[in-house]
């Protein structure tokens, strides 16, 4: 079937290198192309779901989260600010 496509000048260049390369016929180059492309752009990459194993990080002897002032001076020390 024929019908008019307009392609832009880097992407023909690229189709037309591949063509050359390949020693194959630019038609053909140009439909196996749309035909991957076509299969990405139905069905993209699924990603990968983000997973953290969370941990107990838990207080040095001595160090309490009832007062957090107190901790953050224990920490930071009293002249911090």
């Amino acid at each position: 079937m024929r019908t008019t496509l307009s392609i832009d000048n880097d992407v023909l260049e690229r189709a037309r290198t591949v063509a050359a390369k390949l020693k194959t016929p630019f038609k053909t180059v140009v439909n196996e192309a749309l035909r991957v492309g076509l299969k990405y752009v139905e069905k993209p990459a699924k990603s990968l779901a983000y997973k953290t194993e969370p941990h107990r990080m838990g207080l040095r002897a001595g160090r309490s989260l009832d007062n957090i002032q107190e901790l953050l001076s224990q920490i930071e020390g009293e002249t911090s600010r």
